[in-house]
């Protein structure tokens, strides 16, 4: 059983400070190029006709040669850019996402953090004593609102888990040695003083790390599963949550994924959980524009946006989930071939303008999933990194 030492006037703090993300979005840092900066927002038109959409090898090298200038092109520092910056690109890129220390040397933004490297708004805390021998908790803090901070509840946790972290994995805060089992405790620990419940990130990262019939004791004493964090979050209102909902569409999916890999049966929440993400890309293809873009409008109702920055914001979200979703046989039919081709071609014809971090960054992850899914595996580091 955790024991708690946090003052509740601080974890009051926290629950207001999580509150507020239901209602306030992170205005952050674009992801600059490094060569000069293009126009501003503007009509781009990128659409093409299926029957000149490419596949194979064409298709192949379009998507390498779009992840390549976002990878390498758009480089990050330490300077000028924070946590809430640099974990997006990770997410997109794995653990060896490059980022610019105070040297000027290229380093893995990861590695970095992992080492005990300082980032702006990457702040941890010490948290509760668990376990036997008791160990110490750690606690990623949430800044709703914050331009360079965890956003979310477990935001943290939710994208570098797909990093191929290890539980037993060494990361040092304030001088002192941790373990991603730390950070993992502990975020069982909090769920219940999560006032908004949103579990979103909280299910891409225990997953990763817990069997999908995981229960444990949480730090109001009562028993929490995997499946009830599920359940809850399928009963929230994709209107009303972030980015039109797909972060919690990929929450979802992504617990599917891992529950059905390991044999888990579609029943109950996990039965809810299949027809949730079923019917929501059913919703996004009918949305679908003809240039491959979806709706400006998310899952609400269809529309288009002139302005690119938005259509890479809606079309990268719900691109990115639904590669999560599909089978590999629908990976191959043309509508998702064509929403692949406009953002890998948004992405080159964007490539000397600024853009912001989560969108550029969730498009390409939906990319580097696609890329994998259907031609295996590949870096996008520079070689000289």
């Amino acid at each position: 059983m955790m024991r708690e030492r946090v003052p509740w006037s601080e974890k009051i703090r926290r629950m207001t400070l999580v509150a507020v993300a239901a209602v306030v979005l992170p205005s952050v840092t674009s992801c600059r190029p490094a060569s000069t900066q293009g126009p501003g927002s503007s009509v781009v038109s990128v659409g093409l006709p299926d029957s000149k959409l490419p596949e194979g090898e064409s298709l192949r090298q379009l998507l390498d040669e779009s992840l390549e200038i976002t990878c390498q092109q758009r480089r990050l520092t330490l300077k000028d850019h924070a946590a809430w910056q640099i974990v997006h690109g990770a997410l997109a890129f794995g653990r060896d996402f490059p980022v610019e220390d105070s040297s000027g040397k290229m380093v893995s933004s990861l590695g970095h953090v992992l080492a005990g490297g300082r980032m702006n708004g990457w702040d941890m805390e010490p948290g509760v004593e668990y376990g036997d021998p008791p160990r110490r908790g750690l606690r990623a803090v949430t800044a709703p609102g914050s331009s360079s901070g965890q956003g979310h509840a477990d935001q943290w946790l939710g994208y570098l888990a797909d990093c191929g972290l290890q539980l037993d994995e060494q990361i040092v805060w304030d001088g002192k040695a941790y373990t991603i089992g730390d950070i993992v405790a502990q975020v069982e620990h909090d769920v219940p003083y999560n006032p908004i419940q949103e579990y979103s990130w909280t299910l891409m990262g225990l997953t990763a790390f817990r069997p999908t019939n995981h229960e444990w004791t949480a730090g109001d004493g009562k028993q929490w599963t995997i499946e009830r964090l599920l359940d809850i979050e399928v009963n929230h209102d994709l209107g009303q949550s972030a980015c039109g909902g797909t972060h919690r569409m990929a929450g979802i999916v992504m617990a599917l994924n891992r529950h059905v890999a390991s044999g888990g049966k579609l029943e109950g929440a996990w039965k809810a959980a299949d027809e949730k993400v079923r019917a929501s890309v059913a919703t996004a293809k009918a949305y679908q524009n003809p240039d491959g873009s979806f709706s400006s409008n998310w899952f609400q109702r269809p529309g288009s946006s002139p302005d690119f920055k938005e259509a890479l914001g809606t079309t990268g979200h719900q691109l990115e989930f639904i590669i999560l979703s599909v089978s590999d046989e629908e990976l191959h039919e043309p509508w998702i071939r064509r929403a692949v081709v406009y953002v890998c071609n948004l992405l080159k014809r964007t490539s000397k303008v600024d853009l912001e971090c989560g969108a550029l960054y969730h498009a390409a992850h939906g990319l580097v999933i696609y890329r994998r899914r259907v031609f295996g595996e590949r870096s996008y580091l520079a070689k000289d990194e």
